[in-house]
């Protein structure tokens, strides 16, 4: 019994952890405007530079995108704006810290129907953003098809680190805030007829049927393949 009970666990941790994961790392040279880290990563991952000022006093003083060769592209910290909080003008400097992936504990998934929605979902360890949130943005935006730009504007408004999007055959793997795919994983058992533009607990998402717009939703799974090209 025992030893089931640890099976069942053993893979339980291996699915949880399966896509990627948050990775701390420091500076470890700076040549003008490349980084380069004292490990090496993956490319596409986004992140961010944290700099000790001593006394138990740190701030985020960058955002960055890791690249290739365990390299950095360095771009400004832009996820708190507010005209009362002073921007933080420290220079990247040797030993900061680097963290890469900080929200990838935050996941959207983008799925063509319910039942593939919970199938996956339950499949993974994350703290799952439901795509209703995603819906309303969408709708808003009076969009026909999900592009790159909208999930990155959805993902910094709300913290959302890794956005997976279900194929017939396959879950893509998306930073959404660098716009790169990590990578896929083989699925099974995903709808042959999809919602559109997605999966949503909104029952009528194309607002066109209303007179409200022009704009015709594109189907599920033309718009996922336009979206890796």
């Amino acid at each position: 019994m025992k030893k089931i009970i640890l099976f069942v666990l053993t893979t339980y941790s291996l699915i949880a952890n399966s896509l990627p994961q948050r990775i701390e790392t420091t500076i470890k040279s700076i040549h003008g405007n490349s980084i380069q880290l004292a490990q090496n990563v993956s490319a596409g991952m986004s992140g961010l530079i944290v700099h000790d000022y001593g006394n138990g006093l740190s701030a985020i003083t960058h955002s960055v995108i890791s690249t290739k060769n365990g390299k950095v592209k360095i771009l400004p910290y832009t996820a708190i704006l507010h005209e009362n909080i002073p921007t933080v003008k420290t220079e990247a400097k040797v030993n900061d810290k680097v963290i890469l992936g900080n929200f990838y504990n935050n996941a959207l998934l983008i799925a063509p129907d319910a039942r593939s929605y919970s199938n996956i979902t339950k499949k993974f360890n994350k703290a799952w953003i439901h795509p209703d949130a995603y819906a309303l943005q969408f709708m808003s935006e009076e969009r026909s098809e999900i592009s790159l730009e909208s999930l990155q504007k959805f993902a910094r408004n709300n913290q959302v680190g890794l956005v997976l999007i279900a194929t017939k055959t396959e879950l893509l793997i998306l930073d959404p805030l660098s716009k790169k795919f990590l990578g896929q994983k083989a699925i099974k058992g995903t709808a042959t007829e999809a919602m559109k533009p997605f999966f949503s607990r909104f029952e009528h998402m194309d607002v066109s049927t209303f007179g409200f717009s022009d704009i015709k939703l594109k189907d599920y799974y033309k718009a996922i393949q336009d979206l890796k090209h």
